[in-house]
């Protein structure tokens, strides 16, 4: 596979200008994307492949941009971004439908999007949350400033058109990228870090006192809602692995479990608020 950094080779006749201007980057594309088009030798084709690489880096590294401070390293996204750039060169058809920048956009922006999906969470939600969580991040934003003011969550899941309570899920999902370390403090002001406040699962007293505290609220539950909380929570079990057992989809156990844990909350007198993103 050719590098994304390597200088470009002599032999090959396009001038490379990385730092030229937008029309003359343009108009070297499209020399090199005609020849390309024309070629029919493996080598000169490679050559051509990273000759177009290197002059739309910055095409590539500025979607990549649109995507810094999520919890992926730069360096990360850099070379993902990259990637897409590749592919949208390798892919790409003179003259079959709108010209390179317009296709090799979308191409790259996708790559980056699938990384994030696939690599960039510490702790995955299910596709539907972090689908959710990415049209979050860009509705908010745009909400805001027409609001000229912090939308209230009623507005921004009303502008998703979803429920507050899906809308609750896509901002705890946020968390997923960049999980808090246990050494911050619980307070500013307190020398108590959050791992200070995990339970000690190796002291039988905590696991007596934790079973008497949720049973009466597990005996309120179907037989088959608990089997659920069992085989998720008990046995480790995936949504999906969860739906394959019961017949439903993952998405449908998603919304099972966030039904049956509302209720053991209300049951429980928990109050339950949602980390911001």
């Amino acid at each position: 596979m050719m590098s994304l950094t390597t200088p470009p080779n002599p032999s090959v006749s396009v001038a490379v200008q990385p730092g030229g201007s937008r029309h003359e980057r343009h108009a070297l594309t499209e020399s090199a994307l005609i020849r390309l088009a024309g070629s029919h030798n493996d080598r000169e084709r490679r050559e051509l492949q990273e000759q177009l690489v290197l002059l739309n880096l910055r095409l590539a590294d500025g979607i990549a941009a649109r995507y810094a401070g999520r919890g992926v390293d730069w360096d990360d996204l850099v070379q993902v971004g990259r990637l897409g750039l590749l592919k949208a060169v390798i892919g790409y058809r003179t003259g079959a439908g709108p010209d390179f920048e317009a296709f090799a956009k979308p191409t790259i922006a996708g790559e980056i999007k699938r990384y994030f999906r696939d690599q960039g969470w510490v702790i995955r939600p299910p596709r539907r949350v972090q689908e959710l969580n990415g049209r979050l991040r860009l509705v908010e934003p745009d909400l805001q400033q027409r609001l000229r003011r912090a939308p209230s969550p009623v507005e921004v899941a009303r502008e998703l058109g979803i429920e507050t309570r899906e809308l609750s899920e896509a901002v705890v999902a946020g968390g997923g990228y960049t999980p808090l370390s246990l050494d911050v403090p619980t307070h500013a002001d307190s020398g108590d870090s959050l791992g200070d406040a995990l339970p000690d699962e190796s002291d039988p007293y905590t696991a007596v006192e934790t079973a008497a505290w949720l049973h009466p609220a597990l005996t309120k539950l179907t037989d088959r809602e608990r089997l659920i909380i069992r085989r998720r929570f008990v046995d480790g079990l995936s949504q999906k692995q969860i739906g394959h057992q019961f017949g439903v989809s993952q998405m449908q156990v998603s919304r099972l479990l966030s039904s049956i844990l509302a209720r053991l909350r209300d049951e429980l007198g928990v109050t339950y608020t949602p980390a911001a993103s």
